[in-house]
């Protein structure tokens, strides 16, 4: 998708954190990754007025992806409509990665490709892997103008050629076949959100924003006395507990873990108290 609006010398404004994938793709097409930072006291929300700010006469793109991995967060429509006048006034495209839109916990999804006139200027990008627990058969879709389905064709037919005709046939049947598992796997990451958060809440040194969407809970343990480098290292050789340093989101997520709802009740459950256990012995 970046190949076909990016080019050498562009800048692209990307979330930080953010899915790693992003600045490395931009850098691969010659670009800049400018990062728009992501802060918990925002609610890991992107803040319109500072993605303004961050708009130079080389911005070409600016990568949203809500809900957000590895935060959580959630972009409400207020400021979608925000970043889309953004975009309009600046003759910008956007890439809006909407790969957990089912997954949003308190509040209707809304796609900035919604926004009056911005159809035409954005790349929805979509796939299976999430909503329909088909990680792995690596199925995904785009919805993008019209002016830039030639180049997407182009480029795939000379990668990968097609998806793979079951694949396809197991996408459809997922699509148009029942929505009620879809439902229940999301209520059941909702109660284990609202599980995670108040445990972790309760360890000291650890603070964790509620995340909106997706399945993942990025916690803040600076009050630890740790970075998250060093707790994330500890905490699988001393307790056997495997989570992700933030700051491989990101210079901003640095100071934060990222921890996966999917999995067991049993096995979350043992995860956090030898993680609580783990903190008490610091």
């Amino acid at each position: 998708m970046l190949l076909a609006v990016v080019e050498r010398g562009d800048e692209v404004l990307v979330p930080d954190p953010g899915f790693p994938i992003y600045r490395s793709m931009v850098e691969f097409c010659g670009a800049t990754a400018v990062s728009v930072p992501l802060r918990s006291s925002n609610g890991f929300r992107v803040d319109p007025d500072e993605l303004a700010s961050l708009v130079s006469d080389r911005t070409k793109l600016v990568v949203l992806n809500s809900p957000n991995n590895p935060t959580g967060g959630v972009s409400p429509a207020a400021d979608l409509a925000a970043v889309a006048d953004t975009a309009r006034r600046h003759d910008l495209w956007v890439l809006s990665d909407e790969i957990y839109s089912r997954l949003q916990f308190d509040a209707p999804f809304r796609s900035l490709a919604a926004e009056d006139d911005m159809a035409e200027r954005t790349i929805v990008l979509d796939g299976h892997s999430k909503t329909y627990a088909m990680t792995g058969w690596r199925l995904g879709h785009a919805l993008a103008p019209p002016v830039l389905v030639p180049h997407l064709e182009r480029l795939l037919v000379n990668t990968v050629s097609c998806t793979p005709p079951f694949t396809q046939l197991a996408g459809v049947a997922a699509l148009i076949g029942d929505q009620a598992p879809t439902a229940a796997m999301l209520a059941t990451y909702r109660r284990r959100r609202d599980l995670m958060v108040d445990r972790l809440d309760r360890i000291d040194g650890i603070t964790c924003h509620p995340p909106g969407g997706a399945f993942y809970a990025f916690p803040d343990v600076t009050g630890t006395g740790l970075d998250d480098i060093t707790f994330a290292d500890r905490l699988l050789d001393e307790a056997g507990v495997a989570t992700l340093a933030g700051s491989g989101f990101g210079a901003h997520g640095a100071g934060h873990l990222r921890l996966s709802l999917a999995a067991s009740d049993d096995d979350l459950d043992e995860a956090l108290s030898r993680l609580a256990d783990f903190v008490a012995e610091l």
